[in-house]
């Protein structure tokens, strides 16, 4: 049984691995400062005796007594919705707070994972994008407070393990959906569901052609659970590589909950990127992992969860 610590544990993404790592036998520490997690995705482990929940800024430093084998540092502003209002501290959160996640990792001997994205590849010329592409991102535009930290935070992660400081691990996370996402979260599916649920006009951005690869939050953790317990030191891609345009999104929520809404157009924001598509032959060869989730099935379990929100 390891001690693992997760930041930004009471977010989206967080809350998952959370119960995973239980799941699975550990003990966790979850750390967030609430700025976009909510106490309600953690409310269910109120009585689990190998679960414990500090609120904290990681941007202010970190010191957590006892012993820790895994540091898993999930703590940043993810949805463009909460990056543009707080652009500030989503760079503090890749910066300095990967920073102080790092120096505890290093005095406690314990594993570093970095939570990066599918964002350090901007805007691809090539898909899908695999590893080895450098990305075609923009520094200074309007997403550069979200690309750039995790783009400094995967070159501060293998810093440290370059210098053999730290034992580390990066996983690269493409599009994902789930229950506790949050209703005003902003990005496509959680937008839909809410829309069509309130009988409201679907809102699509620029004409719809723009592609993502969307991944079942369940496939998702499975796959960052093998690469934290494997030896992989390299960036790895995880995700399902199956595509889509936002259009057909849209349609087929529309037609999993028989909404007669109406799909509109607004103007596409800056800096979105055109195409998302995941080359996973790295986490299949070196992980052995493969989704598993059908799409329709995970927007039914993303489509309950959903109704209960909006009530």
């Amino acid at each position: 049984m390891a001690k693992i610590l997760i930041t930004g544990a009471a977010g989206f993404l967080g809350s998952h691995l959370t119960d995973r790592m239980l799941a699975d036998g550990h003990r966790v520490s979850g750390v967030d400062n609430f700025i976009t997690g909510d106490k309600r995705n953690l409310a269910h482990l109120r009585n689990e005796p190998r679960f414990d929940l500090i609120e904290h800024d990681i941007t202010t430093g970190l010191d957590i007594a006892g012993k820790i084998d895994y540091v898993m540092n999930m703590a940043s502003l993810a949805s463009p919705v909460d990056y543009f209002n707080h652009p500030l501290e989503t760079l503090l959160a890749g910066s300095a707070g990967s920073h102080n996640c790092l120096e505890l990792a290093k005095r406690k001997r314990a594993v570093y994972f970095f939570a990066s994205t599918s964002e350090v590849y901007g805007d691809p010329n090539i898909s899908p994008q695999p590893e080895s592409y450098w990305g075609n991102v923009n520094p200074v535009g309007v997403r550069s407070c979200y690309d750039e930290s995790k783009r400094y935070g995967e070159a501060l992660t293998m810093a440290y393990l370059r210098k053999g400081l730290v034992d580390t691990r990066i996983v690269r996370i493409f599009n994902t959906f789930g229950p506790r996402m949050r209703v005003n979260d902003g990005r496509a599916v959680p937008n839909f569901i809410i829309q069509a649920l309130h009988g409201e006009p679907l809102t699509v951005y620029g004409d719809g052609s723009q592609t993502r690869s969307f991944c079942y939050v369940d496939d998702l953790v499975d796959g960052m659970a093998r690469l934290l317990f494997s030896k992989v030191t390299q960036p790895v891609n995880i995700g399902n590589p199956d595509e889509m345009t936002i259009l057909q999104m849209a349609r087929q929520i529309k037609e999993t909950l028989g909404s007669k809404s109406e799909i509109v157009f607004r103007p596409l924001p800056g800096d979105d990127p055109k195409q998302r598509r995941p080359d996973i032959t790295l986490a299949r060869s070196l992980l052995g992992f493969e989704p598993k989730w059908a799409l329709a099935d995970g927007l039914a379990k993303t489509i309950d969860y959903f109704r209960g929100a909006a009530r």
